[in-house]
């Protein structure tokens, strides 16, 4: 028996990185996996991983969750195919950094729709079917971005926007405790994914700096934060609410 068995698992960009691994991970754990992307072959590959190893994933693709109806149609379809959730995971974003002096409006509006609206709309969706079920737990993904600046990158967009989700999280901790929901965030650090590859790759890129700063000694895979989701959406974690975790390989303790 896992530590997620008999739950069932809403997971957001399960098509690659963090939310492929989730999939995998979650699905390993006994759980019912519900995921969605904007990419179809890409989320298609995931099912078939976790299929290929024992488990039980369904997945909606393509959908846009930055519409309260795009939300709604993937909460939907989930609740339609499994008869209702207990773990809501906010693991998908989209976003866009660059100088802040010379920014397009629109690449601010693009990373607060993606990273700031698409878990509200999702949360507030599946908001009526956790009631129901009793309680649950809604994870949503923060970052270290929010909390620090980052002298590497220019990224005011990215911890706008994740500083708003450690906001949301918390008051909706507040709004979910009289239901027995459960509201956390993580805060991965730089972790490799496709997206991140060529940042972490580029010869003239930081890398090397960072991986001498991080304690661990290396930039996070998509693992390692999906272990640590897991945790925190299994009944292990029943007495963690509103919470927040670095999953940064103790980059965050170090000064400079």
């Amino acid at each position: 028996m896992g530590r997620l068995a008999g739950k069932i698992a809403l997971i957001s960009g399960t098509g690659a990185g963090i939310g492929r691994a989730a999939a995998e991970i979650f699905a390993a754990e006994g759980a019912t996996v519900f995921g969605c992307d904007i990419n179809p072959e890409a989320d298609a590959e995931t099912v078939a991983s976790v299929e290929k190893a024992g488990g039980v994933m369904k997945s909606l693709a393509p959908v846009d969750l930055s519409t309260p109806e795009g939300a709604r149609t993937w909460i939907d379809a989930a609740v339609g195919a499994f008869g209702g959730l207990d773990i809501l995971y906010n693991n998908a974003s989209a976003l866009r950094n660059g100088p802040f002096a010379t920014m397009p409006a629109e690449d601010w509006y693009f990373t607060v729709r993606n990273e700031l609206d698409v878990p509200y709309f999702c949360t507030q969706a599946a908001w009526p079917h956790l009631i129901a079920r009793g309680g649950g737990v809604v994870l949503n993904v923060a970052s270290v971005a929010a909390v620090r600046g980052a002298p590497f990158m220019p990224m005011v967009p990215h911890g706008a926007a994740k500083g708003g989700v450690l906001a949301m999280s918390r008051h909706l901790c507040a709004a979910g405790a009289p239901h027995g929901i459960r509201v956390n965030t993580i805060s991965p650090g730089m972790t490799r994914t496709a997206a991140t590859a060529p940042f972490l790759d580029d010869p003239d890129g930081p890398r090397e700096h960072l991986e001498k700063r991080i304690p661990a000694g290396r930039i996070g895979r998509p693992e390692d934060i999906a272990r640590v989701a897991a945790f925190l959406c299994s009944d292990e974690a029943s007495f963690v609410n509103g919470a927040d975790l670095m999953v940064d390989g103790g980059d965050s303790a170090m000064a400079g």
